[in-house]
């Protein structure tokens, strides 16, 4: 007789709907490319992938790591998602996406930087990022002012989102 197990409430708040609060700042309506980089087990982007329902909107999710992009590709197959895997290192790419998301890359300064040199613009950045948030848009802003919105997170107090409409 199998044992039921309560749900993991960690994995469900923490990750996932972390992962999902991200819809609101999308318009999956008008098509599109996003671009998770750094998507580890493909959070944020698998998620945002199962979410679209616009097949004019395309989810490309960048890991260097081999056996992460091999876990993506099967889930995306024996999904039949709309997302793309992409095993390059980052500085070998160029991106053309309308958004670029991220969540655990990389801090805010590194991120702007590498943002700056592969990515065409403009897109919406939207990073997901804990409680030093302030602290990182403070350090990436020493040089360059960039106009961004600080959220608060729906599943942490203290996380915040990044929005940033980089032109």
């Amino acid at each position: 007789m199998a044992i039921l197990k309560k749900p993991n409430l960690k994995l469900w708040e923490r990750h996932i709907l972390d992962s999902a609060q991200l819809v609101r700042y999308i318009d999956f309506s008008k098509g599109g490319v996003l671009a998770d980089l750094g998507t580890g087990a493909g959070f944020p982007g698998l998620l945002l992938a199962i979410y679209n329902q616009n097949p004019n909107f395309h989810v490309k999710l960048y890991d260097k790591s081999l056996v992460k992009c091999k876990f993506l590709n099967s889930v995306i197959k024996k999904n039949n998602i709309n997302a793309e895997v992409i095993s390059e290192p980052l500085n070998n790419c160029q991106i053309n996406a309308d958004y670029v998301v991220n969540r655990a890359f990389k801090k805010l300064p590194d991120l702007l930087k590498i943002s700056r040199e592969i990515i065409r613009k403009p897109y919406k950045l939207i990073v997901l990022k804990g409680k030093n948030a302030q602290e990182e848009i403070d350090k990436a802003f020493m040089k360059v002012n960039y106009s961004y919105k600080l959220v608060n997170s729906i599943t942490d107090k203290d996380s915040k989102i990044i929005i940033m409409d980089v032109k």
